[in-house]
């Protein structure tokens, strides 16, 4: 094609054209420079204001050292010529990689030309979208448990209904009655004595802590009876906390499977976020093995004396089929071998 366009513009050029001048010389130009190209084996330098092309019998020496791209730090060594396939964008190991992997999963692979940055960037989205929908399961659970509380369990007892600390509510599950603070009203403390409610409960442990036999009252003023009724007072619950869940077991039922719902909602939260603290650190792991890969090849990726093969990413559809659920699991697996 080069000759064609040659004999055309020699031609063109005896009827004294400026034009086929120009056209001659750049076909010239073009012409010689085909010959001393491979197209097998050439590394475009996308950088460099001439690009050249690197013929396949070249040495080593002539791949490294000044030729070596100054933006992207990328040295091209002949294995990565022959062996790699991939084009040169996708060989560059900027050394910021796991740094940037390590803030937002997946960036540090955009930036090594890795199509795996999809899976990470996914799977954190996935993942942050999940847990915010955990956060707000819960916080909506713990509302409504206290509302439920409120319009059945304090109703009958009227008051402010203050909000409890979470071991008020959790008192709430296994006591039927919170019973009274104090059976003797304007005078001093005496405390619940029925045990089967919360405030009787705390009165038997208080006893059976410091008096020598719980069935057997000392005096008012001994220390025995003191220490146990400044117990009693700090752990039992006062008036305008007072509950009382008789005639309405099945409200109890329901208060007691909103809380359960409320943990699990919290508790997938937390695991959730351990997952995307996970999605972070391996994500840096991957690209901190891919530039030590880039640039020392195999015999220089390595810490602690294990050596890495390289970084598999794959996705699999997991679930029955004939049930009609599926689930898309992304799996990265680290290949090591040891030196």
């Amino acid at each position: 094609m080069y000759a064609s366009f040659l004999r055309l513009s020699r031609a063109r050029a005896y009827v004294r054209n400026p034009r086929a001048w120009r056209l001659t010389i750049l076909c010239a130009l073009i012409s010689g420079a085909s010959t001393n190209i491979c197209a097998q084996s050439t590394v475009t330098w996308s950088h460099v204001t001439l690009q050249r092309a690197i013929s396949a019998e070249g040495t080593d020496e002539q791949l490294s050292g000044s030729r070596a791209c100054d933006r992207c730090e990328w040295t091209p060594r002949w294995g990565d010529v022959t062996n790699s396939g991939l084009p040169p964008r996708a060989q560059r190991a900027p050394w910021w990689s796991p740094v940037a992997s390590l803030v937002v999963p997946g960036a540090g692979q955009v930036a090594l030309g890795q199509q795996r940055s999809y899976a990470y960037l996914v799977a954190e989205g996935f993942l942050l979208l999940q847990a915010i929908t955990a956060q707000r399961d819960g916080r909506r659970a713990r509302v409504q448990y206290q509302t439920l509380a409120v319009d059945v369990a304090r109703k009958q007892f009227g008051g402010k209904f203050p909000i409890g600390p979470w071991d008020y509510y959790e008192s709430m599950e296994k006591f039927l009655e919170s019973g009274a603070y104090n059976r003797n009203p304007g005078g001093a403390v005496e405390p619940e004595i029925n045990e089967a409610t919360f405030n009787g409960a705390r009165w038997l442990l208080a006893r059976e802590t410091y008096w020598r036999d719980a069935r057997v009252a000392p005096a008012t003023s001994s220390d025995e009876y003191k220490r146990a009724l400044a117990q009693y007072q700090s752990e039992a619950v006062r008036d305008d906390f007072r509950w009382s869940w008789r005639d309405a077991q099945l409200q109890q039922d329901v208060y007691r499977q909103t809380i359960s719902n409320k943990n699990q909602s919290f508790q997938r939260a937390t695991n959730l976020a351990g997952l995307v603290g996970a999605n972070h650190l391996v994500s840096m792991i991957d690209a901190y093995i891919s530039v030590r890969l880039r640039r020392f090849g195999n015999a220089g990726a390595g810490v602690g004396g294990v050596g890495f093969d390289g970084v598999e990413t794959f996705l699999q559809a997991v679930g029955d089929p004939a049930a009609g659920r599926r689930q898309l699991t992304t799996s990265i697996r680290l290949t090591t071998r040891a030196h």
